[in-house]
This record gives structure tokens, C-alpha cells and sequence, in this order.
């Protein structure tokens, strides 16, 4: 089982990534949103923002998210680390119900070319 330190890590390498992004990916990496991780398996959240075309994580809270976020994500973190590392992908943990994501409908289009 992942701990918390390899998904921040994991979550910094996503960072770091939107950070370099160019193409159809910048621009969805511009918006300007908050942003939730709960990670099911350790009943901890990562909130942050996405803004500027980088993912800023500014806290870990125990539990389930303290605020209702405009993008949403659900996962365990296994299944966080093994994404940013490239062995699961999205689109498919996300139709098998692995992975949860909320986000408004002009937010989900923008960010399927991060996914």
C-alpha cells in the first residue's frame, strides 16, 4: 500500500509535468480551480488548486474532503502512484469505477486531455 509521502510525491511529479505541458494540455493545466484528492485506502485529502497552468498542493487533511471542491478526485493511493508513474490509465480506472472524478461538464472537457 502506498503511504502518504509517495502520493504527495506522486502528486508533485503530476505537478511538475503540468508545469512543462504544452499543446491542448496547457490549456487545460490554465484553468483556475480547486482542487480535491481523497484517497480512500488512508482516509486522507489533498487540497490544492489548479491555477496559472501549475497544481499547487497547499494541504493533507484527515478524512474525507473539508470543502466541496470544483474538480473532485476519488482513488486509493496505489492506484494515484501507479498513474503518475504510467502503469494504470485513467480513462480506464475511471470507467471501471476505480477512480472518481467530479468536475462541472466545461471543466471535464477541458481536462480530458490531461487524462
Amino acid at each position: 500500500m502506498a503511504t502518504i509521502t509517495e502520493c504527495r510525491e506522486a502528486l508533485d511529479k503530476l505537478a511538475d509535468r503540468l508545469a512543462g505541458a504544452d499543446g491542448s494540455m496547457k490549456g487545460a493545466a490554465a484553468l483556475d480551480r480547486t482542487l480535491s484528492c481523497h484517497l480512500t485506502d488512508l482516509d486522507t485529502t489533498f487540497t490544492g488548486r489548479l491555477a496559472g497552468g501549475r497544481m499547487l498542493v497547499d494541504s493533507t487533511v484527515a478524512g474525507p474532503p473539508p470543502e466541496k471542491a470544483q474538480i473532485r478526485l476519488r482513488m486509493t493511493g496505489d492506484d494515484l502512484v501507479a498513474m503518475v508513474e504510467g502503469r494504470l490509465h485513467f480513462a480506464k480506472a475511471w470507467a471501471s469505477g476505480r477512480v472518481g472524478l467530479e468536475a462541472g461538464f466545461r471543466d471535464l472537457l477541458r481536462l480530458r486531455s490531461l487524462l
